[in-house]
């Protein structure tokens, strides 16, 4: 392509020439209104910002859960290990009560629901599942009221 000589004098140039420098300014033109757009778009490039924090965030929080599950470990491998023999028996078989109890009691609760009410509660429980965002964001505020409302009785 043709583009303007640096020496102040061109040569005639053709039609063809003319129409091909004419398509490279239009190319080079938008080009520069494109990236003139990008930067006047603040809420492209928040939105862009909110994004890149969001990926750190996340991949900071991964690196965190990771230490907090490999401290975990330790601390109940340490506890495990400390432990006396007896002590952990012990505690395996009242575990093991405690859900066998528990499974008792759950299968009573089932046998003696009826079967309306059963039905209404896999109903809401399905409803829970399906909405579960809107659900966790209402707890969320109400949680946070309760919050606001305990702190200003403690002034």
């Amino acid at each position: 392509m043709n583009t303007p000589s640096q020496g102040g004098k061109e040569a005639a140039r053709t039609p063809e020439e003319l129409r091909e420098q004419v398509a490279y300014t239009r190319e080079e033109l938008g080009q520069t209104v494109e990236a003139l757009a990008a930067k006047a778009d603040v809420k492209a490039q928040t939105k862009e910002r909110a994004a890149e924090i969001k990926d750190q965030a996340a991949q900071k929080a991964a690196l965190v859960t990771g230490r907090l599950r490999d401290k975990a470990a330790q601390a109940a491998q340490l506890v495990k290990d400390k432990t006396p023999d007896p002590v952990l028996d012990k505690a395996a078989h009242a575990a093991a009560q405690v859900r066998d109890t528990a499974a008792r009691a759950g299968q009573l609760a089932v046998e003696k629901t009826p079967d309306q009410v059963r039905e209404k509660a896999d109903q809401a429980a399905t409803m829970a599942r399906a909405n579960r965002t809107p659900l966790l964001a209402a707890a969320a505020v109400l949680a946070f009221f309760l919050l606001l409302r305990r702190n200003r009785r403690h002034r």
